[in-house]
């Protein structure tokens, strides 16, 4: 490495890295899904844990030892497990080895799912299941809306038919399972509804609080919040042990994860159920509790404002990217994926786990919110931290 490229792998990256070992040591998340959220949620080729292993824990120790001597931040202190490991010369993948509690099975039927919702992820989340042999009933605001999703779907799966990844009887198939509807009612039957609204808490606690007395006794009422909690949409049922958090990636036909979100009170035939549900529609699924982030958001976004602030100190951002993608193995540089992700996405999920944690650390960069006022969000306003007009 370059003496700028070690500065910046050291500003970005270990960080990073230590932050895993946190959440690890805190028994928030196993070594495996921490390491498969951040391989399946970002496409990189190594989760934190393993890149510790590859890099050794003793070398990340001293570095990140070095960076908190040099700016006093508590993020950069070495994680008191990080420090264990180095000291004994072993590694995550030795810490971590038989924490396996066996393969998950179906404890609950789940042969119709509800999906609430018309929008991207909404008709990607009906996609997914009505091509894995799942009944799907789609409830949207307006026939208009309920047409859309069928549109959609019937687009992508022309699409999977013209690349020869499936067959014209497997797209007849699943767009026979796939049913819309205007009224909450209609999902009196379902054994699994997924939400997929607004992230805006008061419309969903209304909605949850809707499906209560809609759904079945023993369905399982399931959302994609990324960002809110979990627990409080559960508290809106009279079912919390019911409620379950699956945070889908966008596009859900195409992302391989599912993170998996319990609360205190979800019971466990419940997440057993759910997590064996994701092994069977394809997707690789995680397991955490209900705080901010989960787990992809709370390692990626403290990363992505820390390139912020690099890039505030004076360092080049095309630099900064470059670097990280060379030397990181990341598939984007921080300030294409910021761009690709929207500022103000970036910038509300930053709020809220500075909110969450009270680290210093994590308050978001000033650039970063001059963009948001500005209007600079990205690809999607054609310019970001990048130009994208013409």
């Amino acid at each position: 490495m370059t003496s700028t490229s070690e500065q910046i792998f050291d500003t970005l990256v270990l960080p990073y890295l230590n932050h895993a070992v946190r959440m690890y040591e805190s028994s928030y998340a196993s070594a495996a899904d921490i390491d498969a959220a951040m391989r399946y949620g970002c496409g990189y080729t190594s989760g934190p844990l393993a890149t510790i292993d590859e890099l050794g824990a003793a070398t990340v120790r001293d570095r990140l030892a070095a960076r908190h001597a040099k700016t006093g931040d508590r993020l950069h202190e070495p994680a008191d497990l990080l420090d264990k490991l180095a000291t004994e010369g072993r590694s995550f993948a030795e810490e971590a080895a038989g924490g396996s509690t066996g393969t998950p099975r179906l404890r609950h039927r789940v042969a119709t799912v509800g999906v609430v919702g018309t929008g991207t992820m909404a008709s990607g989340i009906a996609q997914v299941f009505a091509q894995a042999g799942r009944d799907v009933v789609v409830v949207g605001r307006s026939e208009e809306k309920v047409a859309g999703v069928r549109r959609l779907v019937e687009k992508n799966l022309a699409k999977l038919v013209a690349k020869g990844r499936i067959d014209d009887a497997a797209r007849e198939a699943a767009l026979a399972r796939l049913s819309g509807t205007t009224s909450r009612d209609d999902l009196a039957d379902a054994d699994l509804v997924v939400e997929a609204i607004a992230e805006d808490l008061a419309v969903k606690t209304d909605l949850f609080r809707d499906l209560d007395r809609i759904c079945k006794p023993g369905a399982i009422l399931a959302t994609t919040t990324s960002s809110l909690p979990v627990t409080a949409l559960g508290e809106a049922t009279g079912r919390p042990a019911s409620v379950i958090g699956m945070h889908f990636f966008n596009p859900a036909m195409v992302m391989k994860l599912v993170e998996v979100v319990t609360t205190e009170a979800t019971a466990v035939d419940v997440d057993e159920t759910v997590l064996a549900l994701c092994a069977e529609i394809g997707k690789v699924a995680v397991s955490c509790g209900d705080r901010a982030g989960f787990i992809v958001n709370c390692l990626l976004f403290p990363y992505l404002n820390d390139a912020v602030r690099l890039h505030e100190a004076g360092v080049p951002l095309d630099t900064i990217d470059a670097a990280v993608k060379e030397h990181a193995g990341f598939p984007m540089g921080p300030f294409e994926l910021l761009d690709v992700v929207g500022n103000d996405v970036s910038l509300a999920i930053q709020k809220e786990l500075h909110a969450e944690f009270k680290e210093p650390g994590f308050s978001p960069a000033t650039l970063l919110e001059e963009k948001v006022a500005r209007g600079e969000l990205g690809r999607k306003t054609g310019k970001g931290f990048h130009d994208y007009a013409g």
